[in-house]
């Protein structure tokens, strides 16, 4: 079968894997299992606690699909963190002041293909995050209920589960997230043709601290960012949909609505930290921000912070907001949607076998 797959030209083997992922989701169910209960260990489950295997494979499902659709926001929204001019359309000083004028000109200038720049480190960053972050969420979860008198479903362990888990992703991750912003901030022509590129010029100019560059900013906004992701979530679901035990299509769109509310809520509270973390990455890298206007060298996280606030003001620590809610609200609704969605095929699919 194998053999006959691989002999058969590049684009029929696309169209072949295409048809059958489109047939496999099409033909799953919608439902997700036990409605709330699915995120993080449930001590009334019947199925039990959730394998490490199940929990890696359905988080780096969920960001795979997931990245794969919120990468234009995503673009946007690096290009206007690293814009040190202020966004305005009244004003028009640097070369974006606007989500729609900035994504026509990215389109004019750097073609449709650009909306994906840095895809493939993306794509490997969010595979291993979601990996990492809901494999060691489910473990926490279930280490708490079991060592501890808290109830792991409280909104309260969630926030402190998630940021731990969340910081633990980031560490291991990190490398990938610095490449991935260096390959979404270059412009025409590119500084680095492809992902090996990169890492070999990075290694040989800069050395193995500037993949780890943003990381302090990082694991500060991260943990309440993430935490606070499940916070809500939890909340939100608790909320809107209560915790019903029988299997229903609702779960999972209710489930989509909540994790995009607590996404935006999330990130409207973190983002400062963010957009300094992007400061900080593409140091080094200024001659390739040179085309998009004014660039600073920032000697660190206190630095960064206060050239920002001396330059561009308060507002100036909110550039790429609008972009940034958009994304946040599609990738965290979508995150838990698709996880849960993953984790409950993967749970037929066990119980089948």
């Amino acid at each position: 079968m194998l053999p006959a797959f691989t002999s058969l030209p590049r684009r029929a083997r696309q169209s072949s894997v295409v048809n059958s992922i489109f047939s496999w989701v099409l033909s799953c169910p919608l439902h997700l299992g036990n409605g709330t209960a699915m995120v993080g260990f449930d001590p009334g489950s019947k199925s039990g606690a959730q394998s490490a295997e199940t929990a890696a494979l359905a988080g780096s499902a969920s960001g795979l699909v997931t990245r794969a659709m919120i990468s234009p926001l995503d673009v946007v929204k690096i290009r206007f963190q690293l814009q040190i001019e202020k966004l305005s359309s009244q004003t028009r000083q640097g070369k974006y002041w606007s989500l729609g004028q900035a994504s026509h000109r990215i389109l004019s200038e750097e073609g449709f293909l650009a909306f994906w720049k840095g895809h493939i480190p993306a794509q490997l960053l969010s595979v291993c995050y979601g990996a990492v972050q809901f494999t060691s969420f489910e473990f926490l979860t279930e280490v708490v209920h079991k060592s501890t008198p808290y109830n792991s479903q409280t909104p309260a362990v969630h926030f402190v589960c998630g940021g731990l888990a969340a910081c633990t992703a980031t560490v291991v991750c990190q490398p990938l997230d610095t490449l991935r912003t260096r390959f979404a901030a270059q412009g025409e022509p590119r500084v680095y043709i492809n992902l090996r590129h990169a890492v070999s010029t990075m290694y040989c100019k800069e050395g193995i601290p500037t993949f780890y560059r943003g990381l302090t900013p990082t694991v500060i906004a991260v943990f309440p960012y993430a935490g606070l992701q499940f916070f809500f979530y939890n909340v939100l679901k608790r909320v809107t949909l209560g915790r019903p035990r029988e299997k229903n299509s609702k779960g999972s769109l209710g489930g989509l609505l909540c994790g995009s509310c607590a996404g935006v809520i999330s990130k409207t509270i973190t983002y400062p930290c963010d957009l300094i973390k992007k400061r900080l990455q593409v140091g080094g890298f200024e001659e390739a921000r040179i085309q998009f206007g004014q660039v600073r060298t920032y000697r660190g996280f206190t630095d960064c912070v206060a050239q920002i606030a001396q330059e561009e003001g308060p507002q100036g620590f909110f550039k790429g907001l609008s972009p940034s809610l958009l994304k946040a609200a599609f990738a965290t609704g979508f995150t838990f949607f698709w996880y849960e969605f993953f984790c409950n095929l993967l749970s037929n699919l066990e119980q089948k076998h």
